[in-house]
């Protein structure tokens, strides 16, 4: 899933488009309404492709547990972030068994599942192919000719 253009901003609700940069910010567009505005310079701002979710090994991308999610849901909706906390910490454990729950806290897990579920709404949870094998079907295209 391609998330460097998703960005979540600190004290904004909702998930934001980047469109330019501009002189004192950048220019974002909301996902909800389509509605453009100017975070400043000062916004803390995180593009989803950057967040990762703390776990006993390594750190995971947030795609990764977006991909998680979609699957264990077959591309459907995942849990409600307004849920119980501990109907939350059992569903992120189906999702993602090796999260640190020292870490990893409710009020993440609701964003994830919040994020999920907006982006899944505007049907931007489509799944990318391995650019592995795309690279490999052509190499062995050309030398078949």
């Amino acid at each position: 899933m391609e998330l460097k253009d998703i960005l979540a901003i600190s004290g904004q609700g909702g998930l934001f488009k980047f469109i330019a940069q501009a002189k004192n910010g950048i220019v974002i567009e909301s996902l909800v309404d389509g509605k453009r505005s100017q975070a400043g310079a000062t916004a803390k701002i995180s593009a989803l492709d950057d967040i990762a979710i703390y776990t006993d090994d390594e750190d995971k991308p947030l795609s990764e547990v977006f991909d998680n999610i979609f699957e264990k849901e077959n591309g459907g909706k995942a849990i409600s972030h307004k849920s119980s906390n501990n109907e939350l910490k059992g569903y992120f454990g189906e999702v993602l068994p090796e999260y640190d729950e020292d870490r990893v806290y409710v009020s993440d897990i609701k964003k994830v599942f919040n994020w999920y579920n907006q982006l899944h709404d505007l049907n931007m949870l489509v799944k990318e192919e391995p650019k592995e094998e795309e690279t490999n079907e052509e190499s062995s295209e050309d030398k078949a000719e």
